[in-house]
């Protein structure tokens, strides 16, 4: 049936030549490789390709101000340089980046005389995750590690972003009092479904080949092939976008047979896009309480768990991260951005102590007891608290500045989702197509195919949607696949 039309998909695997040893030892020398201490990042330039390397392994690569500040003009050199052709952001160690140094911001924000320099390090921030975005070179990202916060930032505009089996990618903000930002709020609303939602709500973490089945990432490979993907790429004498999609998807690591599939997936993300579909974080509580008591065994364990989750964040930033999202969905990333240095800055100017509160304990205490919220349950929150960090006239706002990005980078053009799987909408809209005849599950994974090139995930993204939000009739090797309302 479904697996039989998927295997009928399935290509060639990459050749096992790409694990050759020189890669293992390449990989092992750029790892134990001396570097200056005092460089937090290192900028490196090899043929066509210049790329930023991440250098504070010590702190997981978390941004600080001085890294921002030597970042940006680098960038903007690059931009404009005719010897770029690839701008490549990596880290050293076992992260690529594991966000912002939000401890140092937090002491900052706690003083009248400092205050500025913690509103100043989220501009310079978002301002740097816009000209990400704008880059007029193709971006391409290596999320060997721990991806998070700022990390995700970094990350997330590139046309081209590698994940590997060693990804571990969140936005975990609510866990420390505070709001997904760099962009979340844009990015979040639109990815399939309720999925952005979820993430930014909870702060769970993706993992692996899920940050790319979902959306997060363009390709997956192993962390052991990134030195040669990397060498290939710098190759590349005047590469398209093209020709890098070709290179980064000949490296692409195939599921094994007995690997798991993706915890949002079947009846579990059902659920999900039925409980965060909501506006208030009160009905997805609901929601949630409701499929606790299914008689569907997994279905319960997984709304009862998020329950727990969402019961240990800041009800505060709960709140505040919904109305971000679902404001997000209507604006451009510039906009969205702008918001939310609006809401950074309601944070370090007092907005709510859950900042303090949060960072305290989860980062520089590391308790994992619930932090002392305030206020400390959802009911408390009202909505004068939670305009606090989106009205114009919020005295918590008052310090905002603009975001002044370079004049010369728009990002106007720029696709994301380019190079990534097909969305979830893509595919709906081709069964559903009004006045067209049922589909059968052969031309349908044919259709998304010739799209895509042959990329490497497509079969079984399809096939995953397709058992979940459609009817499939018929005998194997026949299946007709029908809209379901």
């Amino acid at each position: 049936m479904l697996a039989t039309a998927l295997t009928r998909m399935s290509r060639n695997g990459v050749s096992a030549a790409l694990a050759r040893t020189s890669a293992v030892v390449a990989h092992m020398s750029t790892s134990t490789q001396a570097t200056p201490l005092e460089q937090p990042v290192l900028f490196e330039s090899n043929g066509a390709t210049r790329t930023y390397v991440l250098n504070r392994a010590s702190k997981l690569n978390a941004l600080n101000g001085d890294m921002l500040k030597s970042m940006r003009p680098q960038l903007e050199q690059w931009s404009k340089s005719d010897l770029c052709k690839i701008v490549v952001g990596t880290g050293i160690g076992r992260a690529f980046c594991a966000g912002g140094d939000i401890a140092t911001v937090l002491q900052h924000s706690l003083h009248d005389a400092t205050r500025s320099k913690a509103i100043e390090f989220f501009k310079d921030e978002f301002e740097m995750n816009y000209i990400l975005s704008a880059l007029p070179k193709p971006y391409v990202t290596i999320l060997d590690g721990i991806t998070m916060g700022g990390g995700v930032g970094l990350a997330i505009s590139a046309p081209f972003r590698v994940a590997t089996e060693k990804t571990k990618f969140a936005m975990p903000e609510t866990k420390i009092g505070y709001c997904p930002d760099v962009g979340a709020s844009f990015f979040l609303s639109r990815i399939d479904g309720e999925i952005g939602t979820y993430l930014a709500l909870t702060s769970e973490t993706l993992v692996g080949r899920e940050v790319f089945e979902l959306g997060f990432a363009t390709h997956f490979v192993s962390s052991r092939t990134v030195p040669n993907l990397l060498t290939h790429l710098s190759d590349l004498e005047d590469p398209t976008s093209a020709m890098i999609d070709r290179t980064i998807e000949g490296h692409h690591t195939k599921r094994l047979q007995d690997e798991p599939v993706g915890r949002l997936t079947g009846r579990a993300r059902q659920a999900l896009d039925t409980a965060f579909r909501h506006d208030t974080v009160e009905e997805i509580m609901e929601d949630l309480t409701k499929l606790a008591s299914t008689s569907d065994d997994s279905v319960a364990k997984w709304a009862s768990e998020t329950l727990e989750t969402l019961h240990i964040r800041s009800p505060t930033s709960l709140k505040v991260a919904l109305e971000a999202v679902r404001r997000g969905k209507k604006m451009t990333l510039l906009q969205a951005l702008q918001m939310e240095m609006g809401i950074a800055t309601a944070y370090c100017s007092g907005a709510s102590p859950d900042f303090t509160a949060g960072v305290t304990a989860v980062l520089v205490d590391k308790t994992k007891a619930r932090p002392a919220w305030s206020p400390d349950q959802l009911n408390k929150v009202s909505d004068a608290i939670v305009k606090r960090f989106f009205e114009e006239d919020s005295d918590y706002l008052r310090a905002v500045p603009t975001l002044t990005p370079p004049d010369f980078l728009t990002n106007d053009k720029q696709n994301p989702m380019k190079f990534a799987l097909p969305s979830e909408g893509a595919i709906l809209q081709i069964v559903s197509k009004v006045g067209k005849d049922p589909i059968s599950l052969s031309d349908l994974l044919a259709h998304f195919d010739n799209i895509y090139s042959g990329k490497q995930g497509v079969a079984e993204k399809v096939v995953e949607v397709v058992k979940r939000r459609c009817d499939v009739i018929g005998n194997e090797g026949s299946e007709v696949v029908n809209w379901k309302e």
